[in-house]
């Protein structure tokens, strides 16, 4: 489906449209409400979602790769095998959000809230997680390969299975049962 507001949908209303497999690409959707829209397999490459709400939004297997999703209302949203590479996700709210399987190499989620979010089997190669907020998060088999986790707060986070090798963790409040052999932190 095309919207008639392409390619400026700024502060527009799509709240639960189904926008199911849409080519979205460089669309502006600054402030939009796309809270419960259907955007599964829809292709938003380089658009941009700045404080938009997507509150619950069915999101899986969306391409947002270079995406700019800054301050966006991500709770409750369902991202599993979503692309998010090189995304901007700077101050973004994913609490409760469903990442599993993601791939967010290289994107930018410094100041991000996360609580409670699924990141099972995510890549989180090369991303930047500084100051962001992981409590409670399931990354469980998560690759963290490279990323910058500088004053994260992951305490409660499962980090079981995850890859840490060569992640910056100066300063991060990690789980009180944190133990560097539960996860991969050096090569072999």
């Amino acid at each position: 489906p095309k919207l008639t507001c392409q390619p400026r949908c700024m502060q527009v209303d799509l709240s639960g449209r189904d926008l199911e497999g849409a080519d979205l690409n460089r669309v502006d959707f600054s402030a939009a409400d796309l809270s419960q829209a259907n955007l599964r397999r829809a292709t938003l490459l380089l658009a941009v979602l700045a404080g938009a709400s997507l509150r619950e939004a069915e999101m899986q297997s969306a391409d947002l790769s270079n995406a700019m999703l800054h301050g966006a209302d991500l709770r409750y949203a369902h991202l599993g095998d979503a692309v998010l590479r090189s995304a901007d996700l700077r101050n973004t709210d994913l609490r409760d959000a469903d990442l599993a399987d993601a791939d967010l190499r290289a994107a930018n989620l410094s100041g991000s809230r996360l609580d409670r979010a699924v990141l099972t089997g995510a890549s989180l190669v090369d991303a930047d997680l500084e100051d962001a907020v992981l409590r409670r998060v399931d990354l469980r088999n998560a690759d963290l390969r490279n990323a910058t986790l500088r004053f994260a707060d992951l305490r409660l986070a499962d980090l079981t299975g995850a890859n840490l090798l060569g992640a910056d963790l100066m300063g991060a409040l990690l789980p009180h049962d944190f133990h560097a052999e539960s996860v991969e932190t050096a090569g072999p």
